[in-house]
């Protein structure tokens, strides 16, 4: 096959007219030629760190969506799915990805469970690892989120990074706010990546110590205007991810935005493709073509360097996108899950007390990380509630793998005025979280979720709407523009209920992951993400 444009070579920073000659998946040649199409090639976009299960599509839906941005690879931790069924999670979604054409990079979760102030559903070891490891279709290991363990030398943690580096393969990092002599550490314990920094300065001393930098931008953590001021002059090691996407933000776009939104910066056309397209590509020596001769046929047709709406969508030289039309199908699979809890009764939310402060958690619009603040409770037949009008509202997880005690909390910033959210998703061992405006309404969304196994829900008094999530609890079995719309009319419910927050799913699936700072609730109680311990809601 042969294919004319604006060839973009990122390498030799240049634009020209030419054709390129593909076949068997790969390129044969790239010649100059002169023509009238003004559309450009270039290489596929690579999301560099994004865990497909928060899009709640299974790889192969995801798959079908990415292509239309013109994304042709991931670099993809399954540590979702594995805190719910291990190992087994973890091939599930390799074979699933398999069956499209779209080129998913898994690596080996390293944090499962997350911490072991949490109940999961599995534990991977570091045998574990190394059979992971020497899986050719692992590519890294996953993001080292138990940072304090690197820090402290912890024996299991340091034979899963000495199996990575037994098998030559790179390893991811996760480590907000991680500085001084406490990040040099671990960089010197392999770590090559992070993409948690939210601040320049974080951003700028990891670069200079020799890690690469990953500009974040989810449907929750939000770090591009953070750090994008870094891209100019460290381009060569920094790449752009997306991290956790939600289906609804996915159908509307994906890297192709991250480099529209450079270019209108000012930043040179050039150094931002490198970012997005190339430097993944390098770090975990992907097996994805950058439009050279003999390299894969995985390429994009954009319709200018200023928007990149891509126009088509090359993979192995197969045209899996064109004209607003994804060829990637619908392919069958086995639901997985792991969900062993019985139903709960308003009581069960109940928290006796006399205290008249609490530690409350402080969402941030944008971001992962929260603040502890100290408020005043409102205390009914000797009950700590929530109280809308200061916005104070209770909270809980729910063990979803045996019948415990739901633990609580009281969180700010959700701005609920009436009804309950809940959801499975809850990272990084996915636990029931939910938040509402009394213990009768949370009970109610909580049930909601027992009984489907799973998913996403929004309750009121008189309205019930719901995403179901059968697979692990934490996908759809459906198709991304059918959960797309879903979510959507979820997300609007919650707002009408009052939240305030940009994306209160995602905010709230973030609440139970103990490994950002500074205060979250697991299963087992109020956590101190700093000081890495528990600790209480009621200050004496």
């Amino acid at each position: 096959m042969k294919l004319q444009g604006q060839i973009v070579d990122i390498e030799n920073k240049r634009v020209y007219k030419g054709e390129i000659t593909f076949e068997n998946g790969k390129i044969q040649s790239i010649q100059e030629k002169e023509h009238d199409i003004n559309h450009y090639i270039l290489p596929g976009f690579v999301d560099a760190h994004i865990h497909i299960e928060s899009s709640m599509l299974v790889p192969s839906e995801f798959a079908k969506l990415a292509v239309k941005h013109g994304t042709v690879a991931t670099v993809s931790d399954p540590h979702e799915i594995a805190n719910v069924l291990g190992v087994v999670g973890v091939e599930f979604m390799i074979e699933n990805g398999k069956k499209v054409p779209f080129k998913f990079n898994f690596g080996a979760p390293s944090c499962v469970p997350a911490t072991t102030f949490e109940s999961a559903g599995a534990v991977i070891n570091s045998d574990d690892i190394k059979t992971l490891l020497e899986n050719p279709d692992i590519k890294y290991l996953a993001e080292m989120m138990n940072y304090p363990g690197v820090l402290f030398d912890d024996a299991e943690v340091m034979k899963k990074i000495a199996w990575s580096k037994h098998y030559n393969k790179p390893i991811d990092g996760h480590a907000p706010g991680l500085r001084g002599e406490d990040v040099t550490k671990y960089i010197n314990a392999g770590i090559s990546t992070d993409h948690e920094c939210f601040t320049f300065d974080e951003g700028l001393e990891k670069l200079q110590k020799g890690m690469k930098v990953l500009i974040r931008e989810g449907s929750a953590a939000k770090n591009f205007e953070a750090l994008i001021d870094l891209l100019p002059e460290h381009f060569e090691n920094m790449m752009f991810c997306s991290d956790d996407k939600h289906p609804d933000d996915l159908i509307i776009d994906h890297i192709n935005k991250l480099c529209a939104r450079a270019i209108v910066k000012n930043i040179d056309i050039f150094k931002v493709l490198q970012v997005a397209c190339i430097n993944p590509v390098k770090h975990y020596n992907l097996d994805v073509g950058l439009l050279k001769v003999g390299d894969f046929a995985d390429f994009i047709v954009v319709e200018d360097l200023k928007d990149f709406k891509a126009l088509q969508t090359y993979i192995d030289g197969e045209l899996v996108f064109d004209n607003g039309k994804s060829f990637i199908e619908t392919v069958s699979f086995k639901n997985l899950n792991n969900f062993n809890c019985n139903k709960k009764q308003a009581s069960d939310f109940r928290f006796e007390s006399s205290s008249k402060k609490i530690r409350v958690i402080e969402a941030l619009e944008g971001q992962l990380v929260t603040n502890e603040i100290v408020e005043d409770t409102l205390i009914i037949d000797g009950n700590l509630v929530s109280n809308t009008e200061t916005d104070i509202l209770k909270m809980a997880v729910v063990n979803r793998y045996n019948n415990d005690a739901p633990a609580i909390a009281f969180i700010k910033n959700f701005g609920l005025k009436e009804g309950a959210i809940a959801s499975s998703v809850g990272h990084d061992s996915h636990n029931i979280i939910v938040v509402g405006v009394s213990d009768e309404v949370i009970c109610k969304a909580v049930n909601v979720l027992i009984e489907n196994k799973g998913g996403i829900c929004a309750v009121s008094n008189s309205e019930e709407k719901n995403v179901p999530l059968p697979v692990a609890g934490i996908m759809s079995d459906k198709d991304g523009e059918t959960v797309g719309k879903q979510y959507a009319e979820l997300d609007k419910m919650a707002k009408q209920l009052g939240s305030t927050l940009h994306a209160p799913y995602m905010t709230l699936s973030f609440m139970a992951l103990l490994v950002i700072p500074s205060l979250k609730l697991s299963d087992k109680g109020l956590f101190n993400g700093t000081d890495f311990k528990f600790t209480s809601l009621e200050v004496k």
